[in-house]
């Protein structure tokens, strides 16, 4: 820790208590309270979802929201989706440089290498039925490749952990798009070892038993910016469970499995699904824009607009204007003719014309554009998110890996009791 000569003072009961001041790279301030138990005899903080709390130091991600600034190991975002490749970009996050051209190259040998699924996975998956959300059988599927690859980790081996984030690499997109394929009948799919990464990925989801899968440049680079976007974000809800199961030296397959459940939620990775979901409500009450414009302005009305502000930027999400411009190349490559779409154009463009929008800086977010580019690829709401967890995936890696060569403690969080004080046992007859 960089800790400064500075302290924060803290009295209770005319008792002071001195705590150093940490500071990180980008001129961020922390408060030290890992003492604070002890030398108070007991006290704690509270504070729910840790919005005032550092649970750890990391070198991953910067994330300035009031600014609008996200940068992967010091690299803008703008950068990295303008000029880099999503391999690129998750070799960046996972090892702290990006990769030389060889590097890059040898990457992409080894995760195909490792891309293979053993054949009994899909007796596993046979098990589901057509009905079940493809996360939980994500979910399942990445916890089950702890049976099928037991050996643990041995963290201070380089070759090791390189060996099984090849593999998790490898092995994720094809479970994601095996998801897909078991929810749409249709038969599972190893893809291509010829085509690039994010390439066939698609060729997993999209090709037909029947046809020959084609590649789509422009739907091909709208994926692959989609997927940088959403690499990492910092400690949200999904990467801390990643790191605080990961502290019980839980191995990384696991640790995936419960970053993706935690994905899951509505609040999460649910997002961009709301945001079609709140279009198909607008459809079919007629697709007026205007009034459920009114509607969101209107505080009595409990209708929510999803995909616009964000609850980090304060500002603008840097994301969504990246993103928005390949909304627009996807829309126009496709000639997609989808009224649910064009509501959503229409919603956008009010939005950001409205001054009561503009004032509140409620613009479109990331989830705003990435459903609508989700929706014209033909992908359906309950695939969303595990496109989220493809995207999200090096940024789990890198922060369970980070967590576990810096060693750090066990994660166990204290609490405020508000309980029942002691009560005598009663025996049932005198209850």
């Amino acid at each position: 820790m960089n800790y400064m000569s500075r302290t924060a003072s803290l009295e209770i009961d005319g008792k002071k208590y001195e705590f150093p001041l940490v500071k990180g790279t980008e001129n961020e301030y922390a408060i030290d309270i890992k003492t604070l138990r002890g030398v108070t005899n007991g006290i704690t903080t509270i504070d729910p979802g840790y919005k005032n709390t550092g649970s750890c130091e990391s070198a991953i991600t910067f994330l300035n929201g009031e600014e609008g600034v996200l940068r992967y190991r010091g690299y803008a975002i703008e950068d990295l989706a303008e000029k880099a490749d999503f391999l690129e970009v998750a070799y960046l996050l996972i090892f702290g440089e990006l990769p030389t051209k060889e590097e890059l190259e040898k990457f992409h040998t080894d995760i195909k290498a490792q891309s293979h699924v053993d054949e009994d996975v899909k007796k596993i998956i046979d098990g589901f039925p057509k009905s079940a959300h493809p996360m939980g059988v994500l979910s399942s599927l990445t916890s089950a490749l702890v049976a099928f690859n037991p050996s643990s980790v041995n963290v201070d081996s380089e070759e090791e952990m390189y060996n099984a984030i090849c593999r998790i690499l490898g092995k994720f997109p094809v479970l994601t798009a095996w998801a897909y394929r078991k929810r749409a009948g249709l038969p599972l799919d190893y893809g291509d070892d010829s085509l690039g990464y994010v390439d066939n990925f698609l060729k997993m989801m999209f090709k037909k038993p029947s046809g020959e899968y084609t590649s789509n440049k422009v739907i091909v680079d709208a994926l692959d910016k989609l997927l940088i976007l959403h690499a990492d974000h910092e400690q949200n809800c999904s990467t801390s469970t990643v790191r605080i199961v990961g502290s019980s030296q839980a191995g990384l397959f696991v640790s995936i499995s419960a970053g993706i459940n935690a994905l899951w939620g509505p609040l999460h990775g649910g997002a961009n699904q709301a945001v079609i979901e709140m279009l198909e409500a607008i459809k079919e009450d007629g697709g007026d824009t205007k009034k459920f414009m009114a509607k969101a302005k209107d505080k009595s009305d409990p209708f929510r607009l999803m995909g616009f502000g964000h609850r980090v930027y304060k500002n603008f999400d840097p994301r969504a204007k990246i993103i928005k411009k390949s909304a627009d190349a996807v829309l126009e490559d496709l000639g997609v003719d989808d009224p649910v779409l064009d509501i959503a154009k229409g919603l956008e463009k009010e939005a950001l014309e409205d001054q009561y929008f503009v004032d509140r800086r409620l613009y479109p977010n990331v989830d705003f554009y990435s459903g609508i580019i989700y929706r014209s690829l033909g992908i359906p709401v309950e695939m969303f998110t595990p496109m989220f967890a493809l995207g999200r995936l090096p940024g789990w890696i890198a922060q369970w890996r980070e967590m576990r060569l810096r060693k750090e403690p066990i994660g166990r969080p204290r609490q405020v009791y508000i309980g029942e004080t002691y009560r005598e046992f009663k025996p049932i007859g005198k209850r």
